[in-house]
């Protein structure tokens, strides 16, 4: 893996230039935020629409998760995505559903991303954009209220659409990544909901340690406006090409173990399990994930590549 000096000053300037495009819409925003999830390390389309298109043949996964098991109400995520590349791997598309329910809340996203990916250096510069439809919507007739004449409890299923954008840069080559983005930048629509952008920094390196052993570090770091910066760290062993084992650690959350096996060279199967550190860990036995993909198309082979990313 090499880069040259002049492609990485040329680099550096993209996402530097990506992070002011991007941050300029950070201003004040409150309430819905973008969901949590441990396992965009084995799909970057969840977070990044710069991601779609950076493998030869089409991708798909299933996940759900389960946040905070115990707890009434809690949040639950499922996630739907498809991404394959186009035009001799010069673009990218990929299409996400997101079904994320809290308490009376229940909120559907329906994305398309799109991006343009160009050679730099050795490897491959993308960029994402991201647009899509947001439905959210509130079941008022089952909250347990203290006077069932409340008049702000008197019509069930209050909903609101809107418009949702984001962008997002992705520089990868065989066994490295980078990444800046704001999965959500704004929300159009007469009556949308003000969003926080998050914006996200991420990067991996895969580095051979033995014969049939690989590791995969990883970081990523979110910042929200009039918030602290929270920190992803995880550490990935490959063993044989087929089983992924890792961990991680979110500043002010907790630490997560996860596991993915590749079945077939079509098939994948993950797991994680967050435990958390807060105060919420005497009430609450930590969150759940499953994820199950399924890679298609043209380079689909017994003897292809690892998926590193």
């Amino acid at each position: 893996m090499r880069i040259d000096s002049n492609s990485l000053r040329r680099l550096a300037f993209l996402f530097a230039l990506g992070g002011l495009l991007t941050g300029a819409g950070m201003g004040e925003a409150k309430a819905q935020q973008d969901v949590m999830i441990s396992q965009y390390l084995f799909n970057g389309l969840l977070i990044n629409p710069g991601y779609a298109g950076s493998h030869p043949y089409t991708s798909s996964s299933l996940l759900h998760r389960s946040q905070w098991s115990q707890f009434d109400g809690a949040p639950t995520t499922s996630v739907v995505a498809v991404d394959g590349a186009l035009r001799n791997n010069s673009m990218g598309v990929g299409v996400l559903m997101l079904h994320d329910q809290i308490g009376l809340t229940t909120q559907t996203d329906v994305s398309l991303n799109f991006a343009y990916r160009m050679r730099l250096g050795a490897g491959r510069l993308a960029f994402g954009l991201k647009g899509g439809l947001s439905n959210t919507r509130a079941d008022l007739f089952a909250a347990e209220t203290t006077d069932p004449g409340d008049p702000n409890y008197s019509e069930n299923q209050q909903i609101t659409q809107s418009g949702r954008f984001g962008f997002g840069m992705y520089y990868h080559l065989q066994r490295f990544y980078l990444g800046v983005t704001i999965p959500t930048l704004t929300t159009l629509g007469p009556n949308a909901q003000t969003v926080d952008p998050h914006m996200l920094a991420t990067a991996g390196i895969v580095m051979k340690v033995s014969d049939g052993v690989m590791l995969k570090p990883s970081f990523l770091v979110k910042a929200v406006n009039a918030a602290p910066a929270q920190l992803d760290l995880n550490i990935h062993a490959l063993f044989q090409e087929k089983i992924w084992v890792g961990a991680g650690w979110r500043t002010g959350d907790g630490i997560v173990g996860m596991m993915e096996i590749q079945v077939t060279p079509e098939l994948r199967i993950g797991y994680a399990r967050d435990f958390t550190l807060s105060e919420i860990r005497d009430y609450s036995t930590g969150s759940n994930e499953l994820l199950i993909g399924f890679d298609f198309g043209q380079g689909i082979t017994a003897k292809r590549s690892p998926r590193y990313f």
